[in-house]
């Protein structure tokens, strides 16, 4: 019985490492100097000698909040799974950061010119309804939110449709930040899904670095 109990314990904690999330944080922007990676939380970055170093992040998998100041006080935001080359407003600021959501992971492969997430089911479509609505074919919600503003301020576009021009629903070249809450979608810089293209997973995008008010079309590809 002992030795069940030993094995159970284990594996259940096995499957809590297997299952937690995984995020990458550089000294550097793109992705360059001295990194930390953690798959827990973090109440002081200062304990590991990475206090107000952070300028850019990789988020393997799960949302994560990061905060300016510890135990997670001060102004936060949030990641999703993705690559973030520049942290702009928190900047050399991260002082703690904590998974606040299990989600689908990251795979820096499987990408059109941004991040991809595995794990997505089949394409569905949307059909058009008034201008600037768009719905979900199965009735439920929107699978995109574009927002005109940074850190999802400012009017607001929900969507789930295929759009080979963002001036249909008065939204183009306006984006400034994105959520996504389900699908893998690609957004490009001209219409018809021309020009410099990236695609997001599921997560919150408070900032879209060079495609900030850039996006023209946006098209769901898993």
């Amino acid at each position: 019985m002992k030795r069940l109990l030993a094995a159970a314990a284990l594996l259940a904690t096995f499957a809590q490492a297997a299952s937690a999330g995984e995020i990458t944080l550089f000294t550097d922007s793109d992705f360059r100097g001295a990194r930390i990676t953690l798959d827990r939380d973090a109440y002081n970055l200062n304990d590991m000698g990475f206090n107000d170093r952070a300028s850019s992040i990789v988020v393997r998998s799960g949302v994560w909040q990061v905060c300016d100041d510890s135990n997670f006080g001060g102004n936060c935001t949030e990641f999703g799974p993705g690559e973030y080359r520049g942290l702009q407003n928190f900047n050399d600021r991260i002082s703690s950061v904590r998974e606040i959501s299990r989600g689908r992971g990251y795979d820096r492969d499987d990408r059109r010119g941004g991040p991809g997430w595995r794990g997505e089911r089949g394409e569905w479509r949307g059909d058009r309804g008034e201008r600037g609505d768009w719905r979900d074919e199965r009735g439920g919600r929107d699978a995109v939110q574009l927002f005109s503003g940074p850190r999802f301020e400012g009017p607001a576009v929900s969507l789930s449709g295929d759009l080979r021009s963002l001036n249909d629903v008065g939204f183009n070249d306006r984006a400034g930040s994105i959520v996504i809450y389900e699908g893998r979608w690609e957004f490009c810089e001209h219409g018809d899904f021309r020009g410099q293209c990236v695609v997001f997973g599921p997560g919150r995008y408070p900032f879209l670095e060079g495609m900030n008010n850039r996006i023209s079309s946006m098209r769901r590809v898993r």
